[in-house]
């Protein structure tokens, strides 16, 4: 059980390092190929290979990026578990920073729901939700490039928890 508990935690952190690093190749190790990958209204994916792409396309015009994953809690349940981890992002892109107060910088925070299976290569993530809280900065840095487009719709956990939406909350009531 401590294997597994360390082996999720380490592919949520790993997450963080594809980002940055823009190694998309790296989502073969974090996600199942027919994952559910729900960013919100207008960023949901259903195939892990589209969703590598979108991805790469969109942050491809970042400078740097740097995504914190912390506050780990995970339930196991033999083959299957839930995760909700919180997450913070600066996302960097220096041809934006314009005139604006903020210059290239755009922050956000949000948090990540997770259903997880055990395949024959290892934890990954069958299911997730991903929804942004806050957000600040130049709003220009995270221009909509085409197949990606990430909306602040706030949902805290507290009342995503209250409507039962929030997977890894309904695995420890």
């Amino acid at each position: 059980m401590a294997d597994d508990l360390g082996d999720i935690i380490e592919i949520i952190n790993l997450y963080g390092l594809a980002m940055d690093s823009q190694r998309w190749d790296l989502f073969d190790r974090i996600f199942t190929e027919d994952c559910d990958a729900d960013y919100g209204p207008t960023s949901h994916w259903t195939d892990r290979a589209r969703f590598k792409v979108d991805f790469g396309g969109f942050h491809e015009h970042f400078d740097a990026t740097q995504h914190v994953m912390t506050n780990h809690l995970v339930t196991l349940d033999g083959y299957r578990a839930n995760s909700l981890t919180y997450g913070m992002w600066r996302l960097i892109r220096h041809a934006a920073a314009g005139n604006h107060p903020a210059g290239p910088l755009w922050d956000g925070s949000g948090w990540y729901d997770d259903e997880w299976v055990r395949t024959g290569s290892g934890w990954r993530i069958a299911k997730r939700i991903c929804k942004v809280i806050w957000a600040t900065g130049n709003p220009g840095v995270q221009e909509l490039f085409e197949g990606v487009k990430f909306e602040l719709v706030p949902a805290s956990v507290r009342e995503e928890g209250r409507t039962g939406r929030l997977s890894y909350l309904k695995e420890i009531s």
